[in-house]
């Protein structure tokens, strides 16, 4: 059997080609709210103002998070243009990047195989694929966390050498402190909770004298710190908002309304790992059964007792976020994603030594699920709340049908090979996968332009001027600011931006009595204005008598104009891929 992990030429073309897979499909689609629309803004508002320090949301100071993807994506902008690719490279990066660091890792603590399998299975892992494709903090923050573990992993190792201990923990540190400037605290004490959870369940206490504390907390610092303190400096409000509120009140409390189920990430766990689910719970047991190396075959201490255990870090790494976030009242399904990359690693440990039955389970429940969704794809468009999404469902249907038949093949054809070829099939099931993955999330575009507002922007730039006042009334539009590239004064909805309009009060209108007042004095002086209304707000504005003209309408939005010089127009805006 030919061992494809020690063929260079085999490995560099599968390299290529998952490279031009996986960067062009950034750009293909549009960016759909809210987080991509959210995050891409934000960076268009940096780079436009040049204010590093002070982030914002549609002209509003904007706390939630940290800076590190807003630099990263307004530096993007700086080097490329505004545009789809450019507002998801960043994250493109990042998730390819951990697709990389796995395999080295894998390589490097478990064996050439092991590496080879981990990249396949993380590649190709929906949640970590398809996230990887989406403008989105958690994928930054889970490559970033991702670092911080394989550098401890190959730190820790049993043989590494004294330098290689101290530059890797070195790597460690720097990697926490991106990840605090990430999405915050969490970017050091998940993996401080793990290191601890590890040194008791492992009874290896002696890692903590290898992890160089005082240079790894200084450099930490060194890195982390100097934002905190400047965008405190410039913003005393800072502190309070982002510590307590985004923090321990978003842990323990439903103050954001992101509730769920204890079990809610046991469905996204289940869909996430696919096409790797028929070896998921072999594989967490592969972490229970990890076994020490002998610290007397090659550790620096010379001394008798237990070894590190990277198998057991790394169980003790998916059990603990997992169940962190599972008891916590605010969830999101993309939460759980730092555990991917670790799942990966014990799914390739097991596959290294798993036989031919694990591949037959795995191409099984890999593709009968998606033989069984055939049947049952032209019903989808019946769930849909009205008549317009069933049609965009519609569109969606041959994407899906070309996924699910593209899984049923490839699982098949796996489950062929499996027998004299093993690697040969663990690619073919991670390649379907991932590109199955792939063609589902590109043929959500037409529910994506829906769900951006991108049809109306012939219609809206046809209208709006340089000096144009346009406003968002009883909503925020995520993505269409980004793509006018402009800031909208709200009307009667504060939503996210409630911290900062408290702040900030001049920059919006509280009621949509005192908007209409404004709209009609300034229709009376001659100023052109424009208004993206909450469909059920339109009915307000008329009693109000307020003039206005339709210039496009869908079941989420009306736009109105206050210029009466042309036909009303009740349907959308002319169709067209946004520039």
């Amino acid at each position: 059997m030919r061992e494809l992990h020690k063929s260079p030429g085999f490995l560099w073309g599968l390299l290529i080609l998952f490279a031009l897979v996986w960067f062009y499909l950034l750009g293909v689609r549009t960016l759909v709210p809210s987080d991509e629309g959210r995050y891409a803004e934000m960076a268009r508002e940096m780079f436009a103002n040049h204010d590093w320090i002070t982030t914002r949301l549609n002209g509003i100071k904007y706390f939630e998070k940290p800076p590190l993807q807003a630099w990263m994506n307004a530096l993007t902008f700086e080097l490329f243009g505004l545009g789809e690719w450019q507002a998801r490279l960043w994250t493109g990066l990042c998730g390819f990047f951990g697709v990389l660091l796995t395999g080295y890792t894998g390589g490097r603590v478990f064996g050439g195989r092991v590496g080879f399998y981990g990249a396949l299975v993380l590649g190709s892992s929906l949640l970590w694929s398809g996230l990887g494709h989406v403008n989105t903090l958690d994928t930054g923050l889970a490559a970033m966390m991702t670092l911080s573990l394989c550098s401890l992993l190959i730190a820790q190792r049993n043989h590494a050498t004294y330098a290689e201990r101290r530059n890797w923990m070195l790597v460690c540190w720097f990697s926490m402190a991106l990840a605090v400037l990430s999405k915050g605290l969490i970017g050091i004490v998940l993996p401080g909770a793990v290191l601890v959870l590890y040194s008791l369940f492992a009874r290896d206490l002696r890692i903590w004298k290898r992890l160089h504390l005082l240079t790894g907390l200084l450099l930490f610092f060194v890195v982390s710190a100097p934002w905190f303190i400047v965008v405190s400096m410039r913003n005393p409000e800072f502190a309070r908002f982002f510590f307590i509120h985004e923090h321990f009140q978003r842990f323990t409390t439903k103050i954001h309304q992101r509730t769920g189920a204890w079990y809610y990430f046991v469905p996204i766990l289940v869909a996430g790992i696919i096409p790797w689910l028929g070896v998921l719970l072999q594989s967490l047991w592969e972490g229970l059964r990890d076994r020490h190396e002998s610290s007397l075959s090659g550790s620096l201490d010379g001394t008798a007792g237990r070894g590190f255990q990277p198998k057991k870090m790394l169980l003790i790494w998916v059990l603990f976020i997992f169940l962190f976030f599972s008891i916590s009242d605010s969830k999101l399904p993309s939460y759980i994603l730092p555990i991917i990359p670790a799942l990966a690693l014990l799914i390739a440990a097991y596959l290294n030594r798993a036989g031919t039955g694990a591949l037959y389970l795995t191409a099984a429940i890999f593709g009968l699920p998606a033989a069984i969704g055939l049947a049952f794809v032209a019903r989808i468009p019946a769930t849909a709340k009205n008549a317009f999404s069933a049609a965009l469902l519609r569109l969606h249907l041959p994407w899906i049908y070309a996924a699910l038949a593209l899984v049923v093949a490839g699982a098949i054809v796996a489950a062929l090979m499996a027998r004299r070829h093993k690697d040969g099939a663990i690619v073919l099931l991670a390649l379907t996968g991932f590109l199955a993955g792939q063609i589902v999330i590109v043929g959500h575009d037409p529910q994506g332009r829906y769900s951006a507002g991108v049809e109306h922007l012939p219609a809206i730039r046809a209208e709006l001027t340089p000096d144009t006042q346009l406003y968002m009334v009883g909503l925020y539009e995520q993505a269409l600011p980004f793509y006018l590239q402009r800031t909208a004064t709200l009307v009667a909805h504060e939503d996210e931006m409630a911290f900062g309009l408290e702040h900030e009060p001049q920059l919006w209108i509280p009621t949509v009595e005192a908007f209409a007042e404004k709209w009609k004095a300034d229709n009376a002086a001659g100023k052109k204005e424009m208004a993206i209304l909450q469909p059920d707000i339109y009915p307000r504005l008329q009693q109000l008598g307020i003039p206005m003209r339709i210039i496009g309408s869908d079941p989420r939005r009306i736009i109105i104009s206050n210029r009466m010089d042309a036909a009303a127009v009740d349907a959308p805006g002319a169709a067209g891929k946004a520039q």
